[in-house]
Order: structure tokens, then C-alpha cells, then sequence
């Protein structure tokens, strides 16, 4: 084994390849109004519920949803820290690249002064 393969991803691997797959993302934004119980969840979706609690337990295993259960129902609510954290993630990328469009932006200025 490498070292990369010990190593633990960052938790926010796990939060964009849980949203990476539509079903999830269309849960996370049911979730976004209300929590709800497992069947109105799976409802809309034309899957067996073994494959669609399979979405629910990856989404709960990343920590964007939390469960908990009262008699024979299911309830899942949304956990919006991890979103805030993804959400961190993009802000930095897309200062950094602001940064960088606009240091490419001056270098192009100044090429076009020189040759003037």
C-alpha cells in the first residue's frame, strides 16, 4: 500500500462524492424544506428502497444528513455543516483563480502597452 492509500481523504472528498450523484443532491434539497420520514423520500424515485436507503446511508456516512428513529419511522434532517464546509472549499478555489484570472489579466495589459 502508498502512503496515499492510508491516509484519510478530507471530509469534504466525501461530501462532493456523495453530491456528485442526482438522486442525493434531489434528497439534499427535499431536505433543504423539511425533514422527513424514509418513504416520503424515497417516493418520487423509481428504485427498490434497499438501493435508495443505500443514498441515505451515504449521505448520513459523510454527515449531510442525520437520522433518528421513533418507533418503526425514519426521520432524516439535514446537517448544513458539512455544505458550509464545501461550500468554504469552492470560496477558496474561486479566489484563487479570481487571483490568478486577474494577474493574467495585468500581464496581458502590459503586453499590450509594450507594443504599442
Amino acid at each position: 500500500m502508498t502512503s496515499l492509500q492510508t491516509e484519510c481523504p478530507p471530509p469534504v472528498d466525501g461530501i462532493f462524492r456523495a453530491l456528485a450523484d442526482p438522486t442525493r443532491r434531489r434528497v439534499v434539497e427535499r431536505l433543504n424544506r423539511s425533514p422527513a420520514s424514509v418513504s416520503e423520500l424515497a417516493q418520487p424515485f423509481e428504485m427498490a428502497l434497499p438501493s435508495f436507503i443505500e443514498h441515505l446511508r451515504v449521505l448520513e456516512g459523510c454527515g449531510l444528513v442525520h437520522s433518528e428513529k421513533a418507533g418503526r419511522v425514519r426521520t432524516y434532517r439535514l446537517a448544513p455543516e458539512p455544505l458550509k464546509l464545501a461550500e468554504n472549499w469552492l470560496a477558496e478555489q474561486r479566489a484563487l483563480w479570481e487571483r490568478r484570472l486577474d494577474q493574467f489579466d495585468d500581464y496581458v495589459l502590459k503586453l499590450k502597452e509594450k507594443d504599442r
